[in-house]
């Protein structure tokens, strides 16, 4: 059986998060092909062994697809990364399955990890995870792709307070034509943390003010007045499994925009899978998620999540997740299961998609 190391937690702002989509992955993994080793990374930055009995469901352990995991607990005994990773036994496959959604988890750090520890990993490598965990990044390069997207600017701290910063925003979204009612998100966070809608001058003051809490950077982007349009995409970017993308799904907000709220706690946005799209209009959005994804480097797995303007300009790219939620109310599994791909074979796939990479990435010559 292959070693499947599931890691989770971590010390960003979507812990929790992490916790619930681990818990999720080592319930649905199919144990007569799997070892499970959980794996937890505590809000310090150590790394503890989970037993997995500390597993809580309210479903029942013998249906694996309809459980809805509360989360792993991130305790037991503590372990030293390395170790953690490779395992005692060189002849048993072995895989690491990532949940550690945002930062030092989804940004490249942990990536940058396992290639020194030399094992395989579910996901996209060390460029592509930092690229698209990097709003202002990954705008750069999609719009040097041709692909479209919101209008946005790329701000930094300066001198002079809050009162001041906004001040210079304003005028930067007048040069831009970007009017309010804007977003304003850390350039490096996931699951809507951290981000606000500001419909004027004060909100502007605060929302600025709690994004660089979180971030050295701040995207400040224009409102689009349309739908909000998700494809999954499964594959590596190169090699003998190309990326695909499953059916479009769409997401109606339960509130103002879909905030961490609405995606984990209160369960008012309505996931309209497959999306209400013509024939060609589903063919465009799963060929543009599909161009991001190259573009950005991706591998493994992504979320690729647009904005739609049935009027206007169409499709907007939105952003690209690279380690994607896998909670009861996640997208990505849901996409994956209304395209003909169960959640226990997403798994296996997955799985199989980081054995060939690694495989194919350990044969490089490292002689003169």
């Amino acid at each position: 059986r292959i070693r499947l190391v599931v890691l989770y937690g971590g010390v960003s702002a979507e812990h929790d998060i992490s916790r619930i989509s681990a818990a999720r992955v080592a319930a649905a993994a199919d144990p007569t092909r799997y070892d499970i080793v959980a794996i937890g990374i505590d809000r310090n930055g150590r790394w503890h062994r989970n037993d997995l009995a500390s597993v809580r469901t309210n479903g029942q352990p013998d249906d694996p697809a309809g459980l809805e995991p509360a989360g792993l607990d991130v305790e037991g005994t503590a372990v030293d990364p390395f170790a953690a990773l490779t395992g005692r036994d060189p002849a048993q496959p072995n895989v690491v399955f990532p949940l550690v959604h945002g930062t030092h988890g989804e940004d490249g750090t942990l990536q940058g990890l396992f290639e020194l520890a030399g094992v395989a990993y579910v996901g996209s490598g060390v460029l592509g995870s930092a690229i698209c965990m990097d709003k202002t990044m990954a705008k750069i390069l999609t719009g040097a792709h041709g692909i479209p997207q919101a209008r946005s600017l790329d701000v930094t701290p300066g001198s002079g307070g809050p009162e001041a910063l906004a001040n210079r925003v304003e005028t930067l979204m007048a040069l831009g034509e970007i009017a309010f009612p804007v977003f304003v998100k850390p350039a490096n966070m996931g699951s809507s943390v951290g981000i606000t809608k500001a419909h004027d001058h004060a909100q502007l003051v605060d929302a600025l003010t709690l994004a660089f809490s979180y971030d050295e950077r701040v995207v400040v982007e224009e409102t689009i007045n349309g739908r909000e349009v998700e494809v999954a995409v499964l594959g590596n970017a190169i090699g003998a499994n190309p990326p695909r993308a499953s059916v479009p799904g769409e997401i109606v907000a339960g509130a103002e925009f879909y905030d961490y709220t609405d995606k984990y706690a209160s369960g008012a946005a309505t996931l309209l899978i497959p999306a209400e799209l013509d024939a060609d209009e589903s063919a465009a959005v799963r060929e543009l998620a599909l161009d991001a994804y190259r573009a950005l480097r991706g591998d493994g797995m992504a979320r690729v999540d647009f904005f739609y303007e049935p009027a206007g300009r169409g499709f907007l790219l939105n952003e690209i997740n690279t380690i994607p939620g896998f909670t009861p109310l996640s997208m990505y599994a849901k996409l994956w299961e209304a395209s003909g791909l169960p959640y226990s074979e997403l798994i296996d796939e997955l799985v199989a998609l980081a054995i060939e990479r690694h495989g194919r990435r350990s044969n490089f010559r490292t002689d003169i």
